[in-house]
């Protein structure tokens, strides 16, 4: 058996984001073709992994959690589970939510001890020099609170509501890859006649609170803990300003590999540069001008250009 490998999916998405073209485009197939032993993540509420020992679905409690979480446990218990099983240390590929949950990770020496090499594509631990317009709207007019006051807990976009909602913006008149693009920036290479078979897929679930925890990142401009308010913060981290993360803590023996592009609206340079400026180790760089968000994960001729 080759040497583990474990892939780390983005935001409203899953593992299978990782398969998403043929044999010969997608990341998992082409790691597993060159003998790596493939372990694909699956963080919670994701249609993969919604199950839970007392909770379901519909309880508010299931949907209780950001990406902090999502680092210190979901991924955490996934590296030592890979570790466990094939008795190696591990290499762990992020993509967009995936880095955030990584870089949030490796600052814990009983997590990194397991971890041989980190591939991040789009990196993101700081998010205050987004340039989406579409996304700094919702932040302006505090949707994520708003998602919160209504109780909302659980962001489906394939409920009966969410699915109406996606059939209106893709129904021909304005395509898919343009409220894509509104989003997460011009990506110049992923086939956009797949994406009725990627709407198959994606989007995957994700919870309020993880959107609200994104937002306050953007308002912050901060790399860190969930924000319950001064009081609350007092409760849960005896202090009145959340944690943060402190990069600088990742160990320079652990090799790190950043992939970005010119067109990301989500992880821009700037906040890029602040992540490389934070770490003590100088990572492998690969930067693409014409790149955008979404193409380093499906970009049809991504083996020619990353690999």
């Amino acid at each position: 058996m080759g040497l583990p490998v474990l892939l780390i999916h983005g935001l409203f998405m899953a593992g299978d984001a990782w398969f998403m073209n043929s044999a010969s485009q997608s990341l998992g197939f082409i790691l597993a073709d060159q003998g790596f032993d493939v372990w694909v993540g699956n963080v919670r509420g994701t249609h993969w992994s919604h199950g839970h020992v007392s909770l379901s679905v519909k309880n508010k409690e299931f949907w209780d959690w950001s990406w902090q979480e999502l680092a210190l446990y979901d991924l955490a218990e996934m590296i030592r589970y890979v570790n466990k099983i094939t008795k190696a240390k591990i290499f762990v590929v992020g993509h967009s939510q995936g880095t955030i949950m990584s870089l949030a990770a490796f600052t814990k020496p009983d997590i990194v001890d397991m971890v041989k090499a980190a591939a991040l594509l789009c990196p993101i631990s700081y998010l205050d020099h987004i340039t989406s317009d579409f996304v700094l709207g919702l932040v302006k007019i505090r949707l994520d609170e708003v998602i919160l006051a209504l109780g909302i807990h659980q962001l489906n976009f394939k409920s009966n509501m969410g699915t109406q909602i996606m059939d209106m913006m893709c129904d021909g008149h304005i395509h898919c890859d343009i409220w894509l693009s509104a989003i997460t920036g011009k990506n110049c290479c992923f086939n956009d006649s797949r994406i009725d078979f990627y709407l198959e897929y994606e989007p995957h679930p994700s919870s309020s609170k993880n959107l609200h925890h994104l937002f306050q990142m953007i308002r912050k401009g901060s790399f860190a803990m969930y924000d319950y308010g001064m009081w609350k913060n007092l409760m849960r981290y005896n202090q009145p300003k959340p944690p943060v993360f402190d990069i600088s803590q990742i160990p320079t023996s652990l090799p790190l590999w950043m992939g970005y592009g010119g067109n990301d609206a989500l992880a821009d340079a700037i906040d890029v540069q602040h992540t490389l400026k934070g770490l003590k180790s100088k990572p492998d760089l690969l930067y693409i001008e014409e790149y955008g968000h979404i193409d380093f994960l499906l970009e049809y001729k991504g083996k020619n250009r990353c690999l």
